[in-house]
């Protein structure tokens, strides 16, 4: 086999690979499957803006509560059950909100993903955006 880059470095076993790419599935989701999640009728998670409320106004995604992530405390999240999983997403790759917004809710012993990609990747996809102020509620089909 040619040596490159790409080759250089063997790739992990199969089982090992297959437990990294679990993982990392437990840990986050993409804009495709979210969107496709937010149309059905109970999408099993809610879904948290955790930017600015100025940057949520602009745009979001439909059916995102805004919460930012410097707000996340255990008084904001009472309105949601214990085994809630939250999914939250920031302005894209080059803003670590969402990921501080995860840590607080990890932190605070609720499920989380991140999806990556943020408000960038949800462009990228050209998937629909929302604007205006958030209502701060819960869809009540969320949970």
């Amino acid at each position: 086999m040619p040596t490159n880059e790409v080759t250089a470095i063997r790739a992990a076993p199969a089982a090992e690979a297959a437990a990294h790419f679990a993982r990392r599935l437990s840990l986050e989701t993409d804009c495709s499957d979210v969107h496709d999640a937010m149309a059905s009728d109970a999408p099993g998670f809610v879904l948290l803006d955790v930017r600015g409320p100025g940057a949520y106004a602009r745009a979001h995604v439909p059916g995102a509560v805004n919460l930012p992530h410097r707000e996340i405390g255990q008084e904001r999240l009472a309105q949601w059950s214990d085994d809630t999983l939250f999914v939250v997403y920031c302005a894209g790759p080059h803003c670590n909100g969402a990921d501080k917004g995860a840590l607080k809710l990890a932190s605070l012993g609720r499920s989380v993903k991140l999806m990556i990609g943020g408000m960038t990747g949800w462009a990228d996809e050209m998937l629909p955006v929302a604007t205006g102020p958030s209502s701060g509620g819960q869809r009540p089909d969320a949970a």
